[in-house]
């Protein structure tokens, strides 16, 4: 999905909520929400069924994290968005067979590894993909709801506990300019840190490893927070599985 079409759907929704507010109508509302999905039908990427990339599975209902994070958000994230990356390397496949055949973590560890010409198509879109398939596991349903064992260890000793660390990404959501993410990561030197990457790149691209990522396009949050990107995040810590953020952390300290 395009620029274009992201800010089609994003009117969309805001004359579904405008609509329903001067009509007072709910069956006026529901006809305006057909509507919306019918133009995030139109919107929707042809999906690539051949290569070596396939959309991996969100694992969970579209609406397992309600309230935070709202399930048309997530069908249009996932089924739209993620979507798109996968049809698009498989597309750059054909022209560079193996992309298919290293893993997306020793491709992005070392772009150099990629013909100049596809280079940025590659890293925008197997970021994306990585960075789509980190999120989508880390927000798993069922997970410890806070950190504890050595991760909390970790996060006391470098920001002084979870509600600085969260202080301290927040900002970094909120103050990255246009698209991106922000990142708890453990860095080369194995210290722990809050960073912030443009558009999908990820943490590998700085050679720190991720433990935790929140994406701040605005597809991630538009339809339910709008512009509020703050009120987004401060929502999203409430879906953090921290059983998948110590696994990444034990592995990235490894």
């Amino acid at each position: 999905m395009n620029r274009r079409e992201s800010l089609q759907l994003l009117a969309a929704s805001a004359a579904v909520t405008t609509a329903s507010a001067l009509a007072g109508n709910a069956a006026f509302a529901q006809a305006m929400g057909q509507q919306m999905s019918q133009q995030m039908g139109q919107a929707q990427p042809a999906a690539s069924t051949a290569g070596p990339f396939k959309l991996p599975p969100l694992g969970y209902a579209y609406d397992a994290l309600e309230p935070h994070v709202d399930a048309m958000t997530m069908t249009i994230h996932h089924t739209r968005h993620h979507q798109a990356f996968i049809t698009n390397l498989n597309q750059l496949a054909e022209k560079w067979p193996e992309l298919g055949t290293m893993t997306p973590e020793a491709i992005l560890a070392d772009l150099s590894k990629v013909p100049e010409a596809m280079r940025a198509p590659v890293r925008n879109n197997l970021g994306g993909h990585w960075n789509h398939a980190f999120f989508w596991d880390l927000m798993t349903p069922g997970g410890a709801k806070e950190p504890g064992g050595d991760l909390k260890a970790a996060i006391d000793q470098s920001f002084g506990g979870l509600a600085q660390l969260s202080d301290k990404l927040n900002a970094a959501g909120t103050g990255r300019f246009g698209s991106g993410w922000a990142w708890l990561v453990v860095t080369k030197d194995r210290k722990l840190d809050v960073i912030s990457t443009a558009n999908q790149d990820p943490p590998l691209l700085e050679g720190a490893q991720a433990v935790i990522g929140v994406d701040v396009w605005e597809h991630a949050y538009y339809l339910k927070y709008q512009n509020r990107r703050a009120d987004y995040l401060k929502a999203w810590w409430n879906t953090v599985n921290w059983d998948k953020a110590a696994a990444h952390f034990k592995r990235a300290s490894a």
